[in-house]
């Protein structure tokens, strides 16, 4: 059975991009549009790992992984920040929050797959 993956970014093309990327590696992908759309979408199935832009409008990626992990079911769902945020206090603040992993915007998809791989839940 394939694993499923989350992509949360405001950018239908991005979140178009990365949905490509993932299923062409064989993973189930389903796409939010923001934090809070994303928080709406788990409801206790299975996600084996969450992709998640940093600037988004309603809630922000960082709001949005400290909204997750409070959450019983997803608190280990290791969650990739794919973002053009680059600044050290950034990173910080994503790590702090619950983030495994920090993606640089532009990426390319083999990049963003190599991350994946390692991060995914069994």
């Amino acid at each position: 059975m394939a694993k499923t993956i989350m992509i949360v970014d405001d950018s239908a093309s991005l979140r178009q991009v990365v949905a490509i990327a993932l299923r062409g590696a064989g993973y189930d992908v389903l796409e939010a549009c923001d934090g809070a759309d994303a928080l709406r979408k788990l409801t206790g199935a299975k996600i084996h790992l969450i992709v998640s832009d940093v600037n988004m409008p309603n809630l922000d990626g960082i709001g949005f992984v400290k909204a997750v992990k409070q959450l019983a079911a997803y608190r280990f769902t290791p969650i990739v920040m794919l973002t053009t945020e680059s600044a050290a206090n950034k990173k910080a603040e994503g790590q702090a929050a619950g983030a495994k992993a920090w993606v640089v915007k532009p990426f390319s998809p083999p990049q963003l797959l190599a991350v994946v791989q390692k991060l995914v839940l069994p």
